[in-house]
């Protein structure tokens, strides 16, 4: 079985469909290979990475703290954007190997986040060979953006989100006595943050998202701009399932940049689109 739009180069044969399998095993296995050489380098680095950068949004001298307080004074509003910092966080482990399994987690996260640019190119020479010539000149940096976009939402996962998350969730108290010593498992504090972080990382990929569906005609500036407040609500539900602590303001947060992310992905469709329509109108 031959697949007519996949081709090696231009003076090659059609490929077989067991050779595009093929093609796409070497593509996974390489990709494959740059998060275990990532997870290596992470794991060998693990003491530091938790003490610095995985535990660090419970310490009350992470960076986020202190920025928004002073942000806070510096526009007039007083310590009302301050954040109370998390006291005295002491995390559990129930099971045997809790410490062993949460290293390898975060060394195989690490792995994925640090070679995700490669991971794309790789998915990007796959599917190069299917596309014209003037797809491949609209589509020049793909990578760029589609990695920018994904650790841009990492960071605003990471130093946003998360501080006011765990600043809300831990500084919570049920009743005026304070009998409830809350004390997380180290599983449940990492299934937070990397929910939190990832799940940022790709809601950061609507520009993206919203240029492929108009480039290939899937969806218009007018249906986007038609169904803004399905839209928003939609992003409302979004901001729920990233945001693990139920407050308002933490959903906010989330749903705030993304909305802006969907207007901007409207102002990209309307570029798009119309250079669509001006090709076909000089046809």
């Amino acid at each position: 079985m031959a697949l007519p739009f996949f081709r090696k180069n231009p003076d090659d044969g059609e490929m077989s469909f067991i050779d595009h399998l093929e093609q796409l095993r070497w593509h996974i296995m390489r990709s494959l290979l740059a998060i275990i050489v990532g997870a290596i380098v992470m794991f060998i680095n693990i003491d530091w990475i938790w003490d610095n950068i995985i535990a660090a949004p419970l310490q009350s001298n992470f960076v986020t703290y202190k920025a928004l307080c002073d942000f806070s004074q510096w526009i007039g509003a007083g310590e009302s954007l301050c954040l109370p910092p998390p006291k005295d966080v002491k995390m559990i482990g129930i099971t045997f190997g809790a410490e062993f399994m949460t290293s390898i987690t975060i060394a195989f996260a690490g792995g994925f986040v640090i070679a995700f640019p490669y991971i794309f190119w790789e998915f990007w020479r796959f599917v190069k060979p299917a596309l014209t010539d003037k797809e491949l000149k609209s589509s020049r940096g793909a990578i760029f953006w589609v990695s920018f976009f994904f650790f841009l939402g990492v960071c605003f996962g990471y130093f946003l989100l998360a501080p006011f998350t765990f600043s809300f969730l831990l500084n919570y108290n049920l009743g005026s006595v304070h009998m409830i010593v809350t004390q997380p498992t180290i599983s449940d504090y990492l299934e937070n943050i990397l929910n939190i972080v990832l799940g940022s990382s790709l809601a950061f990929q609507l520009p993206i998202i919203s240029f492929v569906l108009t480039k290939v005609g899937l969806i218009t500036p007018k249906f986007l701009a038609t169904y803004r407040k399905y839209a928003y609500v939609g992003i409302l539900v979004v901001a729920a399932v990233i945001t693990p602590s139920p407050d308002w303001m933490s959903q906010m947060i989330v749903f705030i940049p993304l909305a802006f992310l969907y207007e901007i992905s409207i102002s990209i469709s309307k570029r798009v689109h119309a250079a669509e329509q001006k090709k076909w109108a000089e046809r």
